[in-house]
């Protein structure tokens, strides 16, 4: 099987997978590389543009040679291919939860309960709930909603 189908397929595995299980409450792996990036930082840290590149050759680095150490692993089992796209797809795409997150702050808007939105829009987007009203909340959901699509799914897929 080509290169082509097996990222085709395992996109497409990633994405149904995204949307059975969406992301999990602990453990995703993005959130571990952010903390690793964090601990490389705090190891690396200079007020110094070279360091800050070191800390980014590190991290960027360190990703794609996992990917690539991974993907030499695999190169000869087609299934095994497709479940690493697969999972690697899971990984990067976050629109089950973007959309569950967006859904939970709508209904709150839609009952009345702007409290419950307010308590809710942070885990959507970075604006300060305190400083809007409910059509200010409502509008950064959309605006947060039409961003982290593309980001988050549009992106991962295109540069997948």
């Amino acid at each position: 099987m080509g290169a082509g189908r097996v990222f085709a397929y395992g996109a497409a595995a990633g994405l149904i997978g995204d949307l059975l299980l969406g992301d999990p409450r602990r453990g995703h792996p993005v959130a571990a590389f952010g903390r690793a990036a964090g601990a490389v930082e705090r190891v690396l840290w200079r007020d110094h543009r070279g360091w800050g590149a070191l800390h980014t050759a590190v991290c960027a680095g360190g990703a794609a040679a996992l990917g690539s150490v991974a993907a030499r692993a695999v190169r000869t089992s087609t299934v095994a291919s497709v479940a690493l796209t697969g999972a690697a797809t899971w990984a990067v795409v976050g629109g089950t939860s973007l959309a569950r997150e967006a859904r939970t702050v709508g209904r709150a808007l839609r009952t009345g309960d702007v409290e419950a939105a307010r308590a809710r829009l942070p885990h959507l987007c970075g604006r300060d709930p305190q400083a809007l009203d409910a059509d200010g909340m409502a509008r950064a959901v959309v605006e947060s909603v039409a961003e982290n699509t593309s980001d988050a799914v549009v992106g991962a897929l295109v540069w997948g």
